[in-house]
């Protein structure tokens, strides 16, 4: 188990790689950027405090695999999670698949949305995929430092695929790293682990 003297300690080493680095900014833009770091920017406001840890951009490896699927798949992911300060957070994930070798295979999953913490410590999570379809979920935090949600709604365009639910849990684990699973029912099959992940901070 790691002590809390170890965890600062580790804190303090990704630091010197991340604490300098932010979202790119266009400085002609008339109004404040969005933040990943939480030195730099607008203050974050405080309802968001309780999804603090979620800031930054995030970086690492996963698996993905379903019923429908002939075999799991090795992917890697970017999650970009920022604000603007004002009560909610902005959410982005590109993923792409890798093959035995580590190299990209081909461009896989994006997702795009927002993260909004209510009074009663309730979570909306509203994501937009690019496969045509659009989830709201609802979830409360498990701790300080994980985030259980699932969906209320799920609608999806005419040419995308049969979703009718799905789950997330997300975690600060391994000494900072950002983990997750996400089940789906999707396509005629009950709710079933779909992915996998942890990431690494890079921003933030």
């Amino acid at each position: 188990m790691t002590s809390g003297d170890d965890a600062i300690r580790a804190a303090a080493e990704r630091a010197e790689k991340t604490a300098h680095r932010n979202l790119p900014q266009l400085e002609d833009l008339p109004i404040p950027g969005d933040t990943a770091n939480l030195r730099e920017g607008a203050s974050l406001d405080d309802a968001c405090l309780a999804l603090l840890p979620l800031v930054g951009v995030w970086r690492g490896e996963g698996e993905v695999s379903y019923p429908t699927l002939d075999r799991s798949y090795r992917f890697a992911q970017q999650i970009t999670i920022s604000h603007d300060g004002r009560p909610f957070l902005y959410h982005e994930a590109r993923s792409w698949l890798l093959d035995e070798n580590g190299e990209v295979l081909r461009l896989a999953a994006r997702e795009t949305g927002w993260w909004r913490p209510q009074p009663d410590d309730t979570i909306e999570l509203l994501l937009a995929h690019s496969t045509g379809i659009v989830e709201l979920y609802y979830g409360k935090p498990r701790s300080q430092t994980a985030w259980e949600l699932g969906t209320d709604a799920v609608v999806r365009t005419a040419s995308a695929k049969e979703v009718t639910a799905a789950k997330r849990l997300y975690g600060i684990v391994n000494n900072g790293d950002l983990g997750y699973v996400e089940e789906r029912a999707m396509q005629g099959h009950p709710m079933a682990p779909h992915c996998s992940a942890v990431l690494q901070r890079v921003v933030g």
